[in-house]
């Protein structure tokens, strides 16, 4: 891939959009008005990043306007440098997205169609979507997703910095979703913590693909470089709630002049010591020194590499709130706690009660109560030997009363299984190339943020309908030699999938079609987030398929699907 990137188009705004001030040149929570180090190279390049567009006034429209008498304009959120931004609604599938204008004849107008064109052929989840890209007679205007359950990452840090286990999170899914981007030839050159929304399921999406660095006309000469060093500056801000150079910037106080560019855990106390020197490998290139001599990672797929070599950071254990202590209520007799009505007398008290009377003292009484007490005796004695008698009758007749396997209740154990190794797993993919095949471990690695996701199909659910993928796709996961496996767990990437589990013959090896996976383990049927299930009977294998045939839909005739983690009992 050519190492110089011109990135394409912004698919921005909090839910997608890019808020922004309706007077250009003031610093916003996105940075708009801020000049960033991409900035500040474009203009050593000879690039004016807002001089193309001074002499283009941005199209006058107003609340109402229709696009392609479909998108109805609702809000305008920005208007600089000759385009707009505007909060809208698709009156055709009755949702709202977010559109970008701007004029045909804006000097930025070819590139921003072509990077949204471009962004849009991706179809990583972990983007905004772009969903349209047109020219129409005098304007052009990019429509992308609205995301209204999603907080920029500039709010987040307002309420101070994340938790480690959040930061490990943001670093991973960024880094993993730029590295895949770069793979398709695509940079952002605008990672900003106004680029980055948090979903209120804690995933982390990126907006601006390409887009942003388009509309202000900014390149680079190292893309994944300058993208790697923006993961590293977010992963710093989210650490410290501070940004890694001199100037403020995007809500966040900037470093004190002078002192150089100082690891995360010299700035705050009960910084992740992991976690900081990640900051300063992936910052490198800024004039950061990496620690203990680690090499620098100067490309996305390196820095989520770092990640993923680091020990897993659990989440934090939900606090424990103890209950009230109990307060004891005094009562008090005959009036049941409530004090006397004023004015009344007090109740007099009744008769005494009744005084029994004496046990018998005498001989004779008690030779009455040990006659009665022996007579007590041997009725329960006798009683208690017929009982016996009975029950032992009855069980010879009948067999044993319980079963193996059951508790003294009468109800089955519960089977304890042990958590079998899986040496390795490959992808599913018989007749045509894999999806993501380096992406495989993370369904192994004990980390359900992680996943192998398929590429995006087109109109049928069954991968597109297309030739090369009839037999579906999945995983194959190898035990290393031929185990008893009795439950298998699955956890996916997106509910909705139709998923069947099949095993291969003990003696198989190295199985790769089909019909190399005879036995059916669990039913053809469409699963949630998660399937598990417990065989009756244990199945002899060295290899499963977890089969997916069927994806769910991701945006409307869009289909992808993915799976996060396999857990294999026996």
């Amino acid at each position: 891939m050519a190492e110089r990137s011109t990135a394409a188009v912004d698919v921005a705004d909090n839910s997608g959009n890019e808020p922004l001030t309706a007077e250009a040149g003031k610093a916003t929570s996105d940075g708009v008005g801020t000049e960033t180090k991409a900035d500040t190279e474009a203009k050593a390049a000879g690039t004016d990043i807002k001089g193309a567009a001074a002499d283009t006034s941005a199209p006058e429209l107003h609340s109402g306007h229709k696009l392609a008498r479909r998108y109805r304009l609702e809000e305008c959120v920005t208007r600089l440098d000759g385009f707009s931004s505007w909060r809208a609604v698709d009156e055709k599938l009755r949702r709202a997205v977010g559109v970008h204008v701007l004029p045909a004849d804006h000097p930025r107008a070819r590139p921003v169609l072509a990077a949204a064109r471009s962004a849009a052929l991706l179809g990583d989840p972990r983007f905004v979507q772009v969903l349209d890209a047109v020219e129409d007679n005098d304007l052009v205007y990019v429509v992308h997703e609205w995301l209204p359950d999603a907080t920029e990452l500039t709010a987040v840090l307002a309420s101070g910095p994340l938790e480690p286990h959040d930061a490990y999170q943001l670093v991973s899914q960024v880094s993993q979703a730029m590295a895949a981007a770069h793979r398709e030839g695509l940079a952002h050159l605008r990672l900003n913590p106004g680029s980055v929304l948090r979903t209120e399921t804690g995933q982390y999406r990126i907006r601006g693909l390409a887009v942003m660095a388009a509309l202000r006309g900014i390149s680079s000469d190292h893309p994944q470089r300058t993208d790697t060093e923006a993961i590293g500056a977010l992963l710093y801000a989210a650490l410290t709630q501070r940004w890694p150079y001199e100037t403020d910037a995007y809500g966040l106080s900037g470093l004190p002049k002078g002192v150089g560019l100082i690891a995360p855990d010299q700035v705050r106390a009960g910084v992740h010591r992991g976690l900081s020197e990640l900051a300063m490998r992936a910052l490198v290139n800024d004039g950061a020194t990496a620690s203990r001599q680690d090499q620098p990672c100067t490309t996305p797929e390196e820095l989520a590499k770092a990640v993923a070599a680091m020990p897993r950071i659990r989440p934090p254990e939900p606090a424990f709130t103890a209950p009230e202590v109990f307060q004891r209520t005094t009562y008090t007799q005959g009036a049941y706690g409530q004090p006397p009505h004023r004015g009344r007398q007090p109740l007099a008290p009744g008769p005494a009660a009744p005084v029994p009377p004496p046990p018998l003292q005498s001989r004779t009484g008690k030779a009455l109560k040990w006659t009665v007490s022996a007579l007590l005796i041997a009725a329960l004695g006798l009683g208690s030997w017929q009982l016996a008698d009975t029950l032992l009758k009855e069980e010879k007749k009948s067999g044993p009363s319980k079963t193996a396997g059951q508790k003294d209740d009468g109800r089955a154990k519960k089977p304890a299984y042990k958590t079998l190794a899986i040496e390795r797993a490959t992808e599913f993919s018989p007749l045509s190339a894999p999806f993501a095949a380096d992406e495989v471990g993370a369904t192994i690695d004990g980390k359900e943020g992680t996943a192998w996701v398929t590429k995006e199909f087109y109109n049928y659910p069954n991968f597109g309908n297309l030739g090369p993928r009839k037999d579906g796709s999945g995983i194959i996961v190898d035990l290393g030699s031929a185990k008893n496996v009795s439950n298998i767990e699955v956890t996916f990437y997106r509910a909705g999938q139709k998923v069947e589990v099949l095993a291969a013959q003990a003696s198989a090896s190295s199985p790769t079609s089909l019909t190399d996976f005879p036995r059916h383990v669990t039913a053809l049927k469409e699963v949630g987030t998660t399937l598990s299930t417990t065989l009756d009977k244990p199945v002899r294998t060295r290899y499963l398929l977890i089969h997916i045939t069927k994806l769910p839909s991701s945006t409307p005739n869009r289909y992808r699907g993915g799976i996060s983690e396999i857990q294999v009992k026996g």
